[in-house]
């Protein structure tokens, strides 16, 4: 009669298996492209990725410059080599010219008949020395001309190699940024929809790149053009402009720009999603307009750490980050943030 101990362990094993199964977070949730999270990671990463890439290509772009101009003076160099092997050519149709005419174009049989034989004897041996001279330059000139052309070949099939090599990455470029620019827009819907119905979605815990930052103060963004500054007039503003505009595309990793302490996060109104951290001395930063937040408020940041994205949410006409310093968290007590950077050594 066979056991029953493998049915009886069987049973068991099913149970687990099937447990696993319907705890296993679905596609919607785990950091597929359709969660919000899943779509901020992936702006991430392809922000990474296309920042990578096109420093690739500048770099493959330098040395292929560097082979171009390395072909370009071989070029040189065999354009010279070449002058001097026709100037030797020359030299030597002169000296057989000039034997020629120091015989008075008479055969060279009559010329031994008629010469004295001591003024022979060393004018052959004058025009020996001054053909071997030459011939001997032409030779070695040619070894030169010989080197520099296989090192132009060289040269010119590095550089076509670079020049294939920076094609490629080109293109690879420009697929990354076509997924960025769309999984950007995706990002910017998701978070106007937050926004709208006025509550956050939860924070996104993006990847931190390796350590770049060892400065205690840093810029808000890592890439940027300055657009509206603080004290700016417009329509767009109750009374001035209160901060500092970074204009970033949409997605673009915000940064702490000092060590401290999230004491707010919140959605709506006319900043959209907003972060506010304040620092040790008690002043405090706004990072404004965000498509997404990486942190929950009670959290610690540091120097550099990415604790949101840029976007275009609230009272914006455009993707961009408003930063602001305050000497509260609220509203009504901003103060210029350029030079308030500028005397913690962050110059923009």
């Amino acid at each position: 009669m066979p056991s029953l101990l493998p049915r009886r362990l069987l049973v068991p094993v099913l149970l687990c298996a099937l447990a696993v199964l319907v705890a296993r977070p679905t596609d919607a949730t785990d950091g597929g492209h359709g969660s919000g999270a899943g779509l901020s990671a992936q702006v991430a990463r392809l922000y990474e990725e296309a920042a990578k890439a096109t420093q690739e290509y500048e770099e493959g772009r330098r040395e292929s410059e560097a082979q171009r101009s390395k072909v370009r003076r071989y070029e040189e160099l065999l354009d010279r080599e070449r002058q001097q092997v026709a100037a030797l050519h020359e030299d030597l149709g002169r000296l057989a010219r000039a034997q020629y005419r120091g015989g008075g174009g008479l055969p060279l049989s009559m010329q031994m008949a008629l010469a004295d034989p001591d003024d022979l004897t060393r004018g052959q041996r004058s025009v020996w020395q001054a053909n071997l001279v030459v011939d001997n330059a032409i030779r070695k000139s040619r070894r030169a001309e010989a080197r520099l052309a296989a090192d132009q070949a060289k040269a010119r099939a590095a550089w076509q190699s670079l020049e294939e090599r920076n094609a490629e990455l080109a293109g690879l470029r420009t697929e990354i940024e076509e997924k960025l620019q769309a999984a950007r827009s995706r990002l910017e819907g998701q978070a106007e929809a937050s926004v709208a119905a006025g509550s956050c979605p939860d924070a996104v815990r993006l990847d931190q790149p390796e350590a770049r930052v060892t400065r205690p103060w840093v810029a808000p963004v890592e890439t940027y053009e300055l657009s509206a500054s603080f004290g700016s007039g417009g329509m767009r503003w109750a009374d001035r402009h209160t901060g500092q505009d970074f204009a970033v595309p949409v997605g673009t990793p915000v940064r702490a720009v000092g060590a401290g302490r999230v004491v707010e996060v919140s959605c709506g109104g006319a900043f959209g999603m907003q972060i506010v951290v304040r620092h040790p001395g008690g002043y405090c930063t706004q990072y404004a307009h965000l498509a997404a937040v990486a942190v929950d408020q009670g959290d610690r940041v540091v120097p550099g750490q990415w604790i949101g994205q840029s976007g275009s949410t609230g009272n914006s006409t455009g993707p961009h980050l408003h930063f602001e310093v305050r000497v509260t968290p609220e509203m009504g007590s901003a103060l210029d943030p350029v030079p308030w950077l500028a005397r913690h050594g962050v110059s923009l």
